[in-house]
């Protein structure tokens, strides 16, 4: 028998109707309906609590070849119920699902699982404030995709991210694209990487609106270590102090005020 055709008679077995059966698991009678018409599958804490209510031991539900209903022992008791489990084939990946029935913001306080939703929430698809998985979305979250306030993994994309491909606010990257970017490829309003593009830009090859510094620098004002190419300013070698007074006058004049905050934070990760 299949899970549907189980459920169906146990419910008849204990005179309830799909009705009655779904107010009792908190769903609509059409999802008692999808159920046993094997449409559609509980989650895991519905599972136990129909175990609980018709009687009858979680193998029988879930196994197919399981014929009686007590063959294993009895379904644990509400208190612990968050400890129960199923798990789930993702290809060759074996996921042990777990819910817990504690909820936090209106979801549950962790969940881990195939498709996982919960505060903590870790699974080959996952969303949560805090969320783990292949593809992740959350607040804190970490994954080979991964979508967040503050974001980890691969590809992450948030307004803090770091990863190999880094897209945020401030990314952090192997190639990082942001306001304020860093990685060995960057692109940015202020960038630091190996190679360098942005309004204000440092790094061994830098390219930049305003200005660039680096070994190869070229920009409005240009200092280059070995080579400058600047249409304003161009400095070859270690600046001196005496350098300093000229390049911050050409900065204050040149870029203009809503872009004042990041002529700022360069000048102090440039030590101008």
């Amino acid at each position: 028998m299949t899970f549907g055709e189980k459920l169906s008679q146990l419910r008849k077995e204990s005179n309830y109707t799909q009705e009655q059966l779904g107010e009792l698991l908190s769903v609509s009678r059409q999802t008692v309906s999808k159920w046993e018409s094997d449409i559609a599958y509980p989650e895991t804490d519905k599972l136990v609590k129909m175990g609980t209510l018709l009687g009858c031991s979680m193998d029988y539900l879930l196994k197919d070849e399981v014929t009686d209903k007590n063959s294993t022992a009895p379904v644990p008791p509400a208190s612990q119920q968050e400890e129960n489990s199923i798990t789930i084939k993702f290809g060759n990946l074996r996921i042990k699902e777990r819910k817990s029935e504690k909820t936090v913001f209106g979801m549950p306080l962790y969940h881990i699982g195939k498709n996982a939703e919960g505060f903590f929430a870790v699974g080959v698809r996952a969303k949560g404030v805090f969320s783990v998985g292949l593809l992740s979305k959350g607040i804190f979250s970490l994954g080979l995709l991964s979508m967040g306030l503050i974001s980890f993994g691969m590809l992450s994309l948030g307004l803090v991210a770091l990863g190999t491909f880094a897209l945020g606010l401030i990314g952090i990257g192997a190639i990082a694209l942001g306001l304020f970017a860093v990685g060995a490829i960057s692109i940015g309003v202020v960038s630091v990487g190996a190679l360098s593009f942005g309004l204000f830009s440092l790094g061994a090859m830098a390219r930049g609106i305003f200005i660039a510094i680096g070994d190869n620098a070229g920009a409005m004002l240009a200092i280059g270590k070995t080579e400058a190419f600047g249409s304003v300013y161009q400095h070859i070698g270690e600046l001196k102090d005496a350098n300093l007074p000229l390049i911050r006058l050409l900065l204050e004049t040149d870029v203009p005020a809503f872009l004042g905050w990041a002529r700022d934070i360069f000048c102090a990760i440039a030590g101008i």
